[in-house]
């Protein structure tokens, strides 16, 4: 397969990169990939992310699509990792025996072993002759570790009745000791301008030229304002009286107080600010690329307890800022290009004009004018269709979630240029989900199956 380090001047997907390049390894990696040989989602989370790319320590390999100089370096880096990518499979096959025959069931295997695997193909390559008697170790050590960073060990610490009991009282005392809501309509609204003239400044060649009124909001506060805003439910944020204030951050009127809970889905999950204890942390564990990076659960109970009752459920105030960006970006994106939206910035054309030229959104235009339903999808397309008549509650939904985990690892965003990163990574990302959601449809009407427009897969805990 050629390298898809090859100049043709065109940005990729990351995600592409790394595909190709992992397919190009050649055989021996079964045990970290897919059916069809791709990289296995953790394999890329816990694995190639975090251990071979490392985008803290490569911050232009961090975005979702790359310069072809930057794709071929990611694709070189992926290249060379392929003998310790062949051994680390060789040592996951080892501990999965090796756990089998200890008789341990707690835990999913890859999220326990896979980046313990990579180390030890680090330190000692191919397992050597030897090698049982360290992968019976390595198993046996990972699971008398207190306090893992897993599912389980979240469910085993929320499981304690007289543990629930307190800390549903620390909520309690949390929540009733907020900071005042505030329903002041003219602060709110210098607070939405302040938000246009930043986000103006990204749409720029240089988004850091950007940064005075970025640091004046994150210095002024107007984050936690726009938290106490939503408690109160203040009017008039966004410029339209068409929008909620919480633009889907919650699914009633107002954020609830924040509960315990016992379990959660992926397929069931409430809005961000509806969520409890245990289905905000269970993101976070489920999404593990960072596990490393995470305190232990212990310590993330006690700190979420009380970030949940922070404004936003954020503690850090340039990610609640970063809140407030999104959600001046998130009013008045247009994919349909109906012009009916309000406060446009340079943010918002760069946007809006890469989704409307998509053409899983020009399909959606035409059905969305249209006065009969979608004579092939039988009202399946249409629904999509709907989706991007208010694409503000899927861009927030998903904002939140990477502000919260960037929360949890205490990962401010520095700058109007880092947080730019984040607000425009984000609207790809949905832009991105739609159009496979789309394209499964479509796949889906012309085999004549039953359509399945939602998520592929769930887990439960």
């Amino acid at each position: 397969m050629p390298s898809i380090s090859q100049p043709t001047g065109e940005r990729r997907p990351r995600a592409l990169v790394i595909d190709r390049a992992w397919r190009g390894l050649g055989p021996g990696l079964e045990p970290l990939s897919g059916p069809g040989g791709a990289p296995l989602t953790r394999t890329v989370k816990l694995i190639v992310l975090p251990l071979i790319v490392r985008p803290a320590l490569r911050p232009e390999l961090a975005a979702d699509f790359l310069e072809p100089a930057q794709a071929a370096r990611l694709d070189g880096l992926v290249r060379d990792s392929g003998a310790r990518l062949t051994a680390t499979a060789q040592w996951f096959t080892l501990l999965k025996k090796a756990r089998r025959a200890l008789g341990i069931v707690a835990g999913n295997p890859q999220d326990l072993y896979f980046q313990r695997c990579f180390e030890l193909a680090t330190e000692h390559g191919a397992p050597a002759a030897d090698a049982d008697v360290t992968a019976r170790d390595v198993v046996e050590e990972v699971a008398d570790t207190p306090g893992g960073r897993t599912v389980d060990a979240l469910k085993n610490h929320l499981a304690d009745a007289a543990r629930r009991l307190r800390l549903d009282g620390d909520l309690a005392t949390g929540w009733a000791h907020r900071p005042p809501a505030t329903s002041d309509a003219a602060s709110t609204a210098t607070l939405a301008a302040h938000a246009a003239e930043a986000l103006d400044a990204c749409g720029a060649p240089g988004p850091a030229d950007g940064a005075p009124s970025y640091t004046a909001m994150v210095e002024a506060g107007h984050g936690a304002l726009f938290g106490r805003a939503l408690w109160a439910d203040t009017p008039g944020v966004w410029g339209r009286d068409d929008l909620p204030t919480h633009l889907g951050l919650t699914g009633r009127r107002t954020p609830p107080r924040p509960e315990v809970g016992r379990g959660a889905s992926t397929a069931t999950l409430p809005a961000p600010l509806d969520r409890t204890l245990f289905e905000r942390l269970f993101v976070v564990l489920q999404s593990s690329a960072h596990r490393d990076e995470l305190p232990t659960v212990p310590e993330l109970v006690a700190r979420e307890t009380g970030r949940s009752c922070a404004p936003l459920g954020l503690y850090d105030e340039s990610l609640r800022v970063a809140v407030v960006l999104g959600g001046r970006l998130a009013a008045g994106l247009d994919p349909l290009g109906t012009g009916g939206t309000t406060g446009r910035t340079a943010a918002h054309r760069v946007v809006n004009s890469r989704w409307q030229r998509e053409a899983s959104v020009l399909r959606a235009r035409r059905m969305t004018v249209s006065p009969h339903p979608d004579p092939d999808g039988g009202g399946v397309l249409d629904a999509l269709a709907q989706d991007l008549r208010t694409p503000w509650a899927a861009y927030m939904r998903r904002l939140w979630v990477r502000l919260h985990g960037r929360d949890v690892r205490d990962a401010p965003l520095p700058d109007l240029a880092s947080a730019w990163t984040v607000l425009d990574g984000v609207a790809r990302s949905v832009m991105m989900d739609h159009r496979a959601r789309v394209r499964s449809a479509l796949r889906t009407l012309s085999t004549g199956t039953a359509p399945a427009v939602g998520a592929a897969g769930t887990r439960s805990a």
